[in-house]
């Protein structure tokens, strides 16, 4: 299981360092350069999607890493989930 996590934090994608929830937005934002607001209408645009854009901002909030490498799903299953 640790593998996967190191896996997804070599991608270049991380939670946005201006968030306001969860850094969802913000990490498409930093990733694609695009408008911090813009990438929070997007995703909040999605929620109208019937579950699927919910769902898709539930996985990304536990698998995506914050900016110091930890990833909550990780966290939650009690491997600490910091960057060795």
């Amino acid at each position: 299981m640790s593998s996967i996590f190191e896996t997804i934090r070599g991608l270049p994608f991380r939670r946005g360092p201006r968030r306001l929830l969860g850094g969802i937005g913000g990490g498409i934002a930093e990733a694609t350069g695009i408008n911090v607001w813009l990438a929070r209408l997007l995703v909040l645009a999605s929620f109208l999607l019937p579950v699927l854009g919910v769902v898709a901002y539930l996985v990304a909030w536990l698998l995506l890493p914050w900016q110091d490498g930890s990833i909550p799903l990780q966290r939650l299953l009690g491997g600490g989930g910091t960057q060795a």
